[in-house]
């Protein structure tokens, strides 16, 4: 056996390395490569017979320890079982190669740049923890360069597109959305996951829980607690949740974004989407002079490279900066 796997091997060599080398060049490669493969037991693996590949489990089980959302793991494991369905090899056999042949099929299929980015950055944080874990005797990620990104000019919306937007509201209740959405920064599903007694309309705040189902608290103005006080005192209602649908059940992120796009439509307003709302309320509040680690409190980031990536400032900000701190 172990005769037959050395055969296999400078069998494939040679095929690998024909038309770069010469007959002789070729045939000292082999001699040499048979003398050192002499040093060594070796055999050929069959597909599969890595053993059973449960490393992803070991990683999903790692990231709920640390409460890491179920969206992100969804997300997580859905990029990474695509990895191993195309490379149709075990976990520990997956190498720099394979990565990248994924990558570039997946560009050939039309999925952008921002995205692969994305699938790259699921891979480095998987490899990196088998890794660590001692999972893995070498990481694949570590030669698997950066995803160069177009980069895209980022809007806030202005202060008449929100006007436009409130004007055509013809429901207490998407008025009280819409400024809730301004006023707090809150993401789409930590709103319709809120319930009435989430909110203090005295103090003008309110808890939410955010991903990984951690708690933070964030703060209404004037207006969107007025509007949202009218909102609930329209409600005949019992039921806990602070928004409901027509049906009279809680309101889905669906069907908030199905409201944001027919209000779009008729006040027109392009690209409206309730992550910009978030994009508004971070460039405001910085540019008022609110420090970067208080705005990402408020927006629930752990990290203020995130934070900034929400901050979108023009010359005239920059060039007012200068002049009042030169």
């Amino acid at each position: 056996m172990m005769i037959d796997a050395k055969m296999s091997f400078i069998s494939q060599m040679r095929k690998a390395m024909a038309g770069t080398l010469t007959v002789e060049q070729m045939e000292k490669m082999a001699r040499e490569g048979m003398n050192l493969l002499d040093r060594f037991e070796m055999r050929e693996i069959a597909a599969g017979e890595d053993g059973p590949d449960d490393l992803l489990e070991s990683y999903v089980a790692a990231m709920q320890v640390e409460c890491r959302s179920q969206k992100t793991i969804d997300r997580y494991v859905y990029i990474i079982k695509k990895l191993m369905e195309f490379a149709k090899v075990p976990t520990r056999r997956i190498s720099v190669y394979h990565l990248r042949a994924f990558i570039s099929a997946e560009k050939e299929r039309g999925i952008q740049d921002s995205t692969l980015e994305g699938h790259r950055e699921i891979f480095t944080a998987y490899f990196n923890w088998l890794q660590r874990e001692s999972l893995i005797e070498k990481n694949p990620t570590v030669n698997l360069g950066v995803i160069k990104v177009a980069k895209k000019e980022k809007k806030t919306y202005t202060e008449r597109e929100l006007e436009r937007l409130n004007m055509c509201c013809r429901k207490t209740r998407d008025r009280a959305i819409l400024h809730f959405l301004r006023s707090t920064g809150c993401r789409i599903s930590e709103m319709t996951g809120l319930d009435r007694d989430a909110v203090n309309l005295d103090a003008l705040e309110c808890v939410v829980h955010g991903k990984g189902n951690k708690e933070r608290t964030v703060y209404l103005d004037e207006v969107a607690a007025m509007l949202l006080a009218d909102y609930l005192n329209e409600r005949k209602d019992d039921h806990p949740a602070l928004f409901i649908s027509r049906l009279g059940e809680r309101m889905q992120p669906g069907g908030v974004r199905e409201m944001l796009n027919k209000l779009a439509e008729e006040a027109q307003v392009e690209h409206v989407h309730p992550h910009k709302f978030r994009r508004t309320l971070a460039t405001g509040l910085t540019r008022h002079g609110m420090p970067i680690q208080e705005v990402a409190r408020i927006l629930g980031h752990e990290k203020l490279d995130t934070t900034m990536k929400y901050v979108v400032l023009n010359k005239d900000d920059i060039k007012a900066s200068y002049r009042r701190f030169a």
